[in-house]
C-alpha cells in the first residue's frame, strides 16, 4: 500500500479533513503513512484558505497506534519516537488553525495520544481510548506522558497508562479526557458543525489561545499573567480585533480574516 493514498484529503469550504486510510488495519501508523501525513499537515498549515483542520479515520477505527509489523520500525522504538512521533506531536501543537480529532472508533496507543494532542476531540459513543503501551512493555508516547496528567490528573493518568484498560468515549468525556461524546450517526455532522463554527472565528486568536494555555502550564501565575499581557498586546494589533470590536458596536456579525 506504500504507493496508495494512506491519507485522504477533502475540503468543505474553509474546513479541511484528513482521513487516515488503512481501514483493514484500524488505520495503524506505518512509515509510509507518516510520509504522507506530515506533508498533508504542512499543506494545511500553509494554505491560507484552510481555517480549521479535522482529522479522522476510515472504516471502524480512528487509529490503532503504531503498526508493529512495519518493517521500518524494528526494535529501535526510541529512535522512531524521536524521529517520527515527536515532530508529529509538535506539528499538531503548533498548527496555525484549530485542529479537531473526530474519533470514529478505537484510538489506541500513539493513535489515542495523537487524538488527545488535537485542540478538541469529539468521539462517537462506540469509540474508545486505550493506552495500550503497557501491554507490550512500553510507556506512553506521542505526547501521552505530558498530556494525560494535564487532562485527567496524575491518578487517572497512571491508572490508564498502567492498566491499558479500554476507556469508552462516554467515560472519556465524563472525566475530561475529551471535549464531547456524540451518537455514532451524528459524529460526522456534529464534527463539521463544530469545524465550521471554529473556521468562522478569529483563528489566529484561537491558535494563540492554545499556545498560551500550553505555555501557562509550565510557568508560575505571575509569569502567566505577563504572558497574557504580551500576547494580548499582539492580538490587539490584529485586524480581527478591530473587526470584532466594530461588529460588536454595530450589532452585526463579524467577518474574521486573520490567520
Amino acid at each position: 500500500m506504500a504507493d496508495e493514498s494512506l491519507v485522504l484529503t477533502a475540503n468543505n469550504g474553509s474546513v479541511r479533513t484528513l482521513t487516515l486510510n488503512r481501514p483493514a488495519s484500524l488505520n495503524s501508523f506505518t512509515s509510509a503513512m507518516h510520509r504522507q501525513l506530515r506533508p498533508a499537515l504542512e499543506a494545511a498549515a500553509d494554505d491560507e484558505s484552510v481555517r480549521c483542520l479535522v482529522i479522522t479515520g476510515a472504516g471502524r477505527g480512528f487509529c490503532a497506534g503504531q503498526d508493529l509489523n512495519d518493517p521500518e520500525v524494528g526494535s529501535n522504538v526510541g529512535q522512531v519516537v524521536e524521529r517520527v512521533y515527536k515532530p508529529l506531536a509538535l506539528r499538531i501543537a503548533s498548527m496555525p488553525i484549530p485542529v479537531i480529532a473526530s474519533v470514529n472508533g478505537v484510538a489506541a496507543g500513539a493513535g489515542a495520544n495523537f487524538a488527545l494532542g488535537c485542540d478538541l476531540v469529539i468521539a462517537a459513543r462506540s469509540a474508545s481510548f486505550i493506552q495500550a503501551f503497557s501491554k507490550i512493555g512500553l510507556i506512553p508516547d506521542c505526547g501521552g506522558t505530558w498530556l494525560l496528567p494535564r487532562l485527567v490528573g496524575r491518578a487517572r493518568a497512571i491508572g490508564l497508562a498502567m492498566t491499558g484498560d479500554k476507556l469508552p468515549a462516554e467515560e472519556a468525556e465524563r472525566i475530561g479526557l475529551i471535549w464531547r461524546c456524540v451518537d455514532d450517526a451524528a459524529l460526522a455532522d456534529q464534527t463539521m458543525v463544530l469545524a465550521q463554527h471554529l473556521a468562522a472565528m478569529p483563528v489566529k486568536a484561537l491558535a494563540a489561545t492554545r499556545r498560551v494555555i500550553d505555555e501557562a502550564m509550565k510557568i508560575d501565575y505571575a509569569d502567566a499573567l505577563s504572558l497574557e499581557a504580551r500576547v494580548q498586546n499582539d492580538m490587539g494589533a490584529q485586524a480581527d480585533f478591530r473587526e470584532g470590536v466594530a461588529a460588536f458596536l454595530a450589532k452585526r456579525g463579524a467577518k474574521f480574516n486573520d490567520r
